[in-house]
């Protein structure tokens, strides 16, 4: 470790590249000015605040445990971290173990695991192939958008995707060196991740890969002389038994202990798990999954990371880089190096495979491949441009490295753009304290987060129940709602999208008519084109902006999470006055 510390070249890149990351990460934690504006993080919190450790190991082993947290979305390690942090946070302002700033220590806390993954892309780059390789990868995962923005959120996706990433580069080093530590280390990280997010299972592939991959390469190597390879079977054998044995062990116990309650109330688990589960498998299961009917698997992932999570050229460079560690695998004259990169390829096409025919697509899933994104993009890159641009003359390619950077970082800013103005949905709060009346009648759409936030201005507030709109009753109401309402409030994209988007494909799905949203539709087409009596007066919004250009980029059509915690758009009908 001293060794490392000690500064050359490359060292004091990384070191620019961290202080890069920071920057991006820690730059106005609260986008949201103190309202919560994140539903997941919400939620986290709202289970986090109430926390506190048992008096007595009874009390502990109960149910009703003071330290159970009876939520299981997500794994509980990082609501204990986050209870932890708070506390630790709490001296120095009472306000941060409590509701109101908890989640700016969450956020912070997202941003330092994130960084730390910039580390462990760097390490597994060096190890795999060389320092050169896993600076950039560290780069390129450093300016890849989506990790930047879940930064800015406290919703275990980041912890997840560390996690994960520590343990395919414990993996590796276990492979390197299969003994007693390593297969501890792996099962300590693998119990981690799952205490995480129970969605890292697919981890059991690569596990299963570093212990198996030895034999197999021995088969590969000579597989019409089994007087070689076949005295290794016992060998073998008692390696993956004593080896698996122990790494499942590790891992039961750290997943024991960062998630008791897994186990101590199983049933409030399996339930929420299941719940979960299916949700997984049928976009009508919640009203905030159907944006995701029609889904194409897999290319909806690919779609976005490559117009949003990291870019078109970034992406680009990924995409083909996959490709050719693929290729890499198969060199006869790189055997070692086969069985390592085997372990990352197998995680990353497991874990795409699985979470990708998913029937819901929240980006968050597949930030755990980011990293090996970036990775591979990095491999790519140094194995068929770098070399190219190398080769030009020494003032072209001076000039071709500071225009490479700017293009590659210019697309991270543009997004960093939405964190330098207040939140759309405060604007809009603030506009309507400013021009609605008190008193006056606000109509605004359920299942999403309500205007106006704060201030001291009395409203009657009406509910319009859009997702149930097919029920004749429900339809009725709604309509009786708008003629009663002096405003309307469309506080984003989160309803009228998905169910428009229901109505105009509802024969090419092949949908029951109950489930077309063609009343929504209706609805909607009179609200806009003002057939209702209402008229659009204020509109909000805050797209990602190219710096130096001032060119908005329109992310309209990138996943709804995307857009509509950080930078939703909203609208805002007046009725107006009859002549």
């Amino acid at each position: 470790m001293q060794k490392f510390w000690r500064f050359n070249k490359e060292k004091n890149i990384l070191l620019l590249i961290i202080l890069l990351g920071f920057a991006l990460r820690a730059y106005n934690l609260n986008w949201d000015q103190g309202f919560h504006l994140h539903p997941d993080e919400r939620a986290i919190v709202m289970y986090t605040t109430p926390l506190h450790f048992p008096s007595s190991l009874d009390e502990f082993f109960s149910q009703n445990s003071s330290w159970n947290p009876h939520f299981f979305a997500y794994g509980n390690f990082p609501l204990y971290l986050l209870k932890i942090a708070g506390l630790a946070a709490g001296n120095f302002d009472p306000s941060f173990s409590s509701y109101d700033k908890i989640n700016l220590v969450g956020r912070f806390m997202s941003g330092i695991f994130d960084i730390a993954t910039i580390f462990v892309i760097f390490f597994l780059g060096k190890k795999l192939f060389n320092k050169k390789t896993g600076i950039l990868a560290s780069f390129f995962y450093t300016i890849s958008v989506f990790p930047i923005q879940a930064s800015h959120f406290y919703a275990v996706d980041i912890p997840l995707t560390f996690f994960i990433l520590l343990t395919l580069y414990q993996l590796v080093r276990f492979y390197e060196k299969p003994s007693l530590r390593n297969s501890i280390l792996v099962g300590v990280c693998f119990g981690a991740s799952l205490a995480t997010k129970i969605s890292a299972i697919p981890l059991l592939a690569a596990i299963t890969a570093a212990i198996t991959i030895d034999f197999l390469l021995l088969v590969a190597k000579q597989p019409h002389k089994s007087h070689i390879w076949f005295p290794h079977v016992p060998r073998f054998l008692k390696r993956f038994l004593f080896d698996g044995v122990i790494i499942l062990a590790s891992t039961a116990i750290i997943f024991s202990i960062l998630q008791p309650y897994a186990i101590i109330d199983f049933s409030a688990f399996w339930r929420q798990n299941m719940e979960q589960s299916q949700m997984t498998r049928d976009p009508f299961t919640f009203p905030y999954t159907l944006q995701y009917v029609g889904k194409i698997p897999y290319l909806y992932e690919l779609k976005n990371i490559f117009f949003w999570g990291q870019g078109p050229i970034l992406a680009t460079l990924s995409f083909l880089g996959i490709f050719y560690a693929m290729f890499l695998i198969l060199k006869k004259d790189k055997q070692k190096k086969w069985a390592q990169e085997a372990i990352l390829v197998v995680f990353f096409w497991v874990y795409f495979f699985v979470v990708g025919k998913f029937a819901v697509g929240w980006m968050r899933y597949i930030l755990p491949l980011y990293p090996l994104l970036c990775l591979f993009g990095a491999v790519f890159a140094m194995r068929f441009i770098i070399p190219k641009i190398n080769l030009l003359p020494r003032y072209f390619s001076s000039f071709i490295f500071p225009f490479s950077f700017f293009i590659l970082i210019i697309w991270p800013l543009s997004f960093m753009h939405i964190y330098t103005e207040p939140n759309t949905r405060v604007l809009a709060s603030e506009w309507i304290y400013k021009n609605i009346p008190p008193n006056s009648i606000i109509a605004r759409e359920h299942w999403d987060d309500g205007l106006p936030i704060g201030g001291t201005i009395s409203y009657q507030i009406l509910e319009l129940p859009i997702y149930e709109m097919e029920n004749p009753l429900r339809e009725n109401q709604i309509y009786q709602t708008v003629q009663e309402a002096d405003y309307i409030i469309i506080a984003s994209n989160r309803l009228y999208v998905p169910l428009q988007r229901l109505a105009k494909n509802c024969q090419k799905w092949n949908l029951p008519l109950e489930k077309c949203s063609r009343n929504a539709n209706r609805y909607y087409d009179k609200l806009f084109s003002g057939e209702l009596g209402y008229k659009k007066v204020a509109e909000f919004e805050n797209p990602p902006t190219i710096p130096l250009f001032n060119i908005s980029i329109n992310d309209f059509s990138a996943d709804e999470s995307f857009t509509v915690y950080d930078h939703p758009k909203v609208m805002i009908f007046k009725k107006e006055e009859k002549i």
